[in-house]
C-alpha cells in the first residue's frame, strides 16, 4: 500500500513539473515574439521619427545628424516649407482629386458589390472572378495604354485624368470587400420590404447601406490614402503646376540643385499628417468593415 502511494505522490509531482516546464514555455515564447514585435515596431518607426524630427531643424542640425531629437528646435523650417510649398493651392488640388475618386468609387461599387452579393444575373459568377483576377494585374503595366487613352479623350493633364484611372484601380478590391459585406446582411430583409412594396433601389439605400457603414468607410480609406499618396501617373498626367497634387509640389522641393533635407521632410510631414489623422479618426470602423466582408 505504502509502494502504490509513493508512486502515486511521485506521478503527481512529474505532471506538476511538466505543467510548470510548459507554462515557463509558453512565458518564453510570447516574451520573445513581445522583444521581437518590439524591435520591428521600433526599425519600422524610426524613420518616420527621424522626419518628425527634421521637420522641426534648421538645415545645419540635419546634415550634421547624430540626434533624434532637435538642440534647437524651430517652427521656420514648417513655415518657409509651407509658403514654399503652396500648401493650401497643392492641399486644394489633392482633396478635390480625393474626394471624387472616393465617392465614385463608393457609388460604382458599393452597386456592383449589391449586385453581385444580391441579385442573380447570368454570367455573375465569372464576372466576379474577373474582378478578384485584376487585384494580380500591376498598375504600371497599364499606364501606357491610360495615358494613350486619356489623350485622344481630351483629358490627359486634367484632374478627370486621374480620377477615372484612380477608380478603376480600386474595382477588384472595393467589389471584394462590398460583396462580402451585402452578403452578411441576412436575405429576410429584402423579402420582406418587397413584401411591402419597395423596389430595388429603396431596398439598396434604406436598408443595405445603412447596414454596411462600416464596409464603405473602409473602402473610403483605401480608396483615399493611396489616391492622396499617389505620384508616379500623377507625374506622368500633370505638366501645369496650378493642377500639381501635394506629392508633386513635394517633389519641387527634392529637385533643387541644393536640397533642404529639413524643408524636405517639414514637406513630408505637411503631406502625411492628413491621411494618418483620417486613418486614426476611422480606424474603429475601417476594423469592423475588414472583419464584416472577411465574414461574408
Amino acid at each position: 500500500m505504502t509502494t502504490i502511494s509513493l508512486g502515486s505522490g511521485r506521478g503527481r509531482t512529474d505532471g506538476k513539473d511538466g505543467a510548470a516546464a510548459a507554462r515557463a514555455r509558453r512565458i518564453s515564447a510570447r516574451v520573445l515574439v513581445a522583444v521581437l514585435l518590439t524591435l520591428y515596431g521600433v526599425i519600422s518607426l524610426y524613420p518616420f521619427l527621424w522626419m518628425v524630427s527634421a521637420a522641426f531643424k534648421d538645415q545645419i542640425e540635419v546634415v550634421r545628424g547624430g540626434h533624434l531629437i532637435p538642440h534647437h528646435p524651430t517652427l521656420d523650417t514648417l513655415t518657409s516649407t509651407w509658403n514654399q510649398l503652396h500648401f493650401f493651392r497643392y492641399f486644394m488640388n489633392s482633396l478635390e482629386v480625393t474626394l471624387l475618386t472616393v465617392v465614385l468609387t463608393l457609388v460604382v461599387y458599393a452597386a456592383a458589390g449589391y449586385a453581385f452579393a444580391v441579385l442573380d444575373f447570368p454570367g455573375r459568377g465569372a464576372l466576379q472572378k474577373l474582378f478578384v483576377a485584376l487585384l494580380f494585374v500591376p498598375g504600371v503595366t497599364v499606364m501606357l495604354p491610360i495615358v494613350l487613352l486619356e489623350n485622344k479623350m481630351g483629358i490627359l493633364g486634367t484632374h478627370m485624368g486621374l480620377v477615372l484611372p484612380f477608380v478603376n484601380g480600386g474595382a477588384p478590391l472595393s467589389v471584394l470587400l462590398m460583396t462580402g459585406a451585402f452578403a452578411t446582411v441576412p436575405k429576410e430583409l429584402r423579402e420582406s420590404a418587397r413584401v411591402d412594396g419597395a423596389n430595388e433601389f429603396h431596398i439598396f439605400t434604406r436598408i443595405y447601406l445603412p447596414l454596411t457603414r462600416p464596409a464603405l468607410i473602409t473602402v473610403a480609406l483605401i480608396t483615399a490614402i493611396p489616391t492622396w499618396n499617389e505620384y508616379l501617373l500623377t507625374r506622368v498626367s500633370l505638366n501645369d503646376p496650378n493642377t500639381y497634387t501635394l506629392p508633386l509640389g513635394l517633389q519641387t522641393l527634392a529637385s533643387e540643385n541644393v536640397p533642404h533635407y529639413n524643408n524636405l521632410m517639414a514637406g513630408a510631414l505637411i503631406v502625411v499628417v492628413p491621411v494618418i489623422l483620417l486613418f486614426l479618426a476611422l480606424q474603429r470602423y475601417f476594423v469592423n468593415g475588414l472583419v464584416g466582408a472577411v465574414k461574408g
